[in-house]
Parts: structure tokens; sequence; C-alpha cells
């Protein structure tokens, strides 16, 4: 399972922050499943989407909420 972009970090929409990842065509399903379920319970990240592609290749986005500590403030 790799991320997409070269530095290995997502991006930030609104409240929400995104990260792209990709899984190979030799992992199998539960393998990919697995992985997304440690993800899930350790960092908070739930699947935002999935694309299977011909190739058995699997491009999926995660999101979570920002921290409210690294939103910005009210500003006056």
């Amino acid at each position: 399972m790799t991320t997409e972009d070269g530095d290995g970090e997502g991006h930030t929409v609104g409240d929400w922050e995104y990260r792209p990842l990709r899984i190979p065509a030799g992992i199998s399903r539960r393998a990919a499943a697995i992985q997304l379920s440690i993800n899930a319970e350790l960092g908070g990240w739930e699947l935002c989407r999935t694309l299977l592609f011909a190739d058995g290749s699997r491009h999926m986005w995660l999101r979570r909420k920002r921290p409210r500590h690294l939103m910005p403030g009210i500003i006056v």
C-alpha cells in the first residue's frame, strides 16, 4: 500500500484531511481491508472513495476530520 504523491502527504479541503493510497494488483482484498482497518483504528481515517482498475490495482482516498488545534482561529 503506497501513497499516491511523492512526499506521502495528502491535502486538506475545509475541515477534512485527505490521503490517497494505491494498492497494487497482487494484494488480496482481505489484506487491503486489514490495512485499511489499521489506518482507521490508529489514525482516525475513514474510506472516502475507491476505484478498481482492470489490471486489479485499487486507488483509494482516505479522509479524517482535521484536529481542532491545526485549524485556524477566529480572525478579528
